[in-house]
């Protein structure tokens, strides 16, 4: 008799066939899968990608797939590498593909609902650092917060510095993704997060900002043919446009900052760099505002407008 505790080969399996031992999948073999469907995809650079993708999935630097050639895959870490580059043959941008992107020391759950954080939008972070290190206290408003990528990077790198982080943003879906980001790195934030629902500072009733920081959306819509493939049909068009050339919500978002700021309080834009100078004109114009400064991204490009809330009036 079979015992029991041996099991049974499966059926239609000889007991021979059954007793060999199960091919091991590395991440060797991995990526040569991952490369097949690129490359059938007509993806240019398939063996890029493909570390990337496997890189991404385990929240490892790029060069780990190559590094660890030889480690198994479980067949739930296959599975998933697999759609992955599927939906990047497909043309969805690689964070989308993998549904992560980092931000600063962060990794950051993404898909088609948010923005995909840009590297810019770190030096954005850097530079409200850097204004506030004399300052500390206060709230800080995130507006348009997305991934909440911006937010969450404030509240973990900002120390015990702020009073509170907000971010808001007309979307809910946007929401629902900065709330699971929260839950995600929950246990490295220093200052408490709050996501409201809300178009600008709508929902935050009379808060007082010490700092009002923002990525807006800025492109005009006749502009959408210039884009990319991969952000103009795959990113949230509420995150990208914005009408009157591209500067209808900024307009909006300098005057309600002006109202609400605190009296010195920071105002700190990500802008167009083909609109950096208007929008600093707009600033300048609000008799609320002061010390108005255009600062560069690390291209050279006008990137960022910043501002002070007059310390009177």
């Amino acid at each position: 008799m079979d015992d029991p505790r041996l099991g049974r080969p499966p059926v239609g399996v000889e007991p021979a066939a059954a007793q060999r031992p199960a091919v091991v999948r590395s991440v060797a073999l991995l990526l040569a899968r991952l490369e097949v469907i690129l490359v059938e995809s007509g993806i240019s650079e398939p063996v890029a990608e493909a570390r990337e993708i496997v890189a991404a999935l385990h929240d490892a630097p790029r060069f780990w797939p190559v590094a660890n050639a030889h480690l198994p895959v479980t067949d739930g870490f296959w599975n998933r590498a697999v759609s992955s580059a599927r939906r990047r043959g497909q043309g969805a941008p690689n964070a989308y593909a993998v549904g992560r992107a980092a931000f600063r020391h962060l990794t950051l759950e993404v898909d088609e609902r948010v923005l995909i954080p840009r590297p810019e939008t770190e030096l954005l972070v850097d530079l409200v650092l850097d204004e506030q290190q004399d300052r500390p206290g206060g709230v800080v408003i995130d507006v348009g917060t997305g991934s909440g990528a911006i937010a969450l990077a404030l509240a973990t790198e900002g120390g015990a510095g702020f009073d509170c982080v907000y971010g808001t943003d007309v979307s809910l879906d946007a929401i629902q993704v900065a709330h699971a980001n929260l839950r995600r790195v929950e246990r490295h934030v220093q200052s408490p997060v709050q996501f409201v629902h809300g178009s600008v500072l709508a929902g935050l009733g009379n808060t007082r900002p010490s700092v009002v920081v923002s990525n807006p959306p800025y492109i005009a819509y006749e502009e959408s043919e210039a884009l990319p493939p991969s952000v103009r049909n795959w990113e949230p068009a509420v995150a990208l446009f914005s009408a009157g050339q591209g500067l209808s919500l900024t307009r909006r978002l300098v005057v309600e900052a002006a109202k609400a700021l605190r009296p010195g309080g920071l105002l700190a834009l990500e802008v167009d760099a083909r609109r950096a100078a208007l929008v600093a004109e707009l600033v300048s114009a609000n008799a609320r505002f002061a010390t108005v400064a255009v600062r560069l991204d690390l291209t050279g490009r006008e990137r960022f407008v910043l501002a002070r809330r007059q310390e009177r009036g």
